[in-house]
């Protein structure tokens, strides 16, 4: 009743929805070679770090962690990654090794999201730990728009190799989800399409092409 009552208290601004739809279609995948410098300082990553705290959290297992890899660790991804491909592909080029370790020194700011399947109640499934993920994640990636940065996540094979769970020293039961990249936009491609609302939204029992059958 409590939360309630100062919910009343305080409504939001009128144009409150208006700006998180303004926000939200600001946000847009800047490639990490297309970021640059300066990238967010302490006091925005931390508003950048902070705005994941807010992600739905079933139980309050904080089921997941961030890791910032500061510029003075970049080499030793850098051998991470390299590894990985030769782990891969023992015929891998020179030139593909480098592009490999070159990933590493992308954009100012690089975080690691990880997700934690075990910690806490056991009865919260894995998959309910990457939706809070997600959402802490897409949190992050929200603040960064509104304080003018550009952002990124990235994926790859090498984020299951041993090496990289070595460097970041996870867990049993702990995975690499992504990267996420920050930093101030050096060039960025035209907006795209997005899809509407009857591209993904159905009515159960709606018998109509598109809809979820009863």
């Amino acid at each position: 009743m409590e939360h309630q009552a100062l919910a009343q208290a305080a409504p939001l601004p009128a144009d409150f929805a208006a700006m998180a739809a303004t926000l939200m279609q600001a946000r847009q995948t800047i490639l990490p070679k297309r970021l640059g410098s300066p990238g967010p300082d302490a006091q925005q990553l931390e508003c950048i770090v902070g705005a994941a705290a807010h992600a739905p959290d079933h139980g309050q297992l904080l089921p997941w962690r961030f890791v910032l890899v500061p510029q003075a660790q970049r080499t030793r991804l850098a051998d991470v990654f390299a590894d990985a491909l030769r782990e891969r592909d023992a015929a891998a080029l020179p030139e593909q090794i480098e592009q490999a370790r070159e990933k590493a020194f992308r954009s100012p700011v690089l975080l690691l999201a990880v997700v934690d399947s075990l910690r806490g109640d056991p009865e919260v499934d894995l998959s309910e730990r990457l939706i809070s993920a997600g959402c802490a994640v897409q949190n992050m990636l929200l603040m960064a728009t509104a304080l003018g940065f550009g952002s990124a996540l990235t994926s790859g094979k090498a984020l299951k190799s041993t090496g990289l769970r070595r460097l970041f020293g996870l867990q049993d039961g702990e995975h690499a989800l992504c990267f996420v990249s920050l930093g101030t936009v050096l060039s960025r491609k035209g907006a795209r399409v997005r899809p509407g609302p009857a591209d993904y939204l159905q009515i159960l029992g709606d018998p109509s092409p598109g809809g979820a059958a009863p």
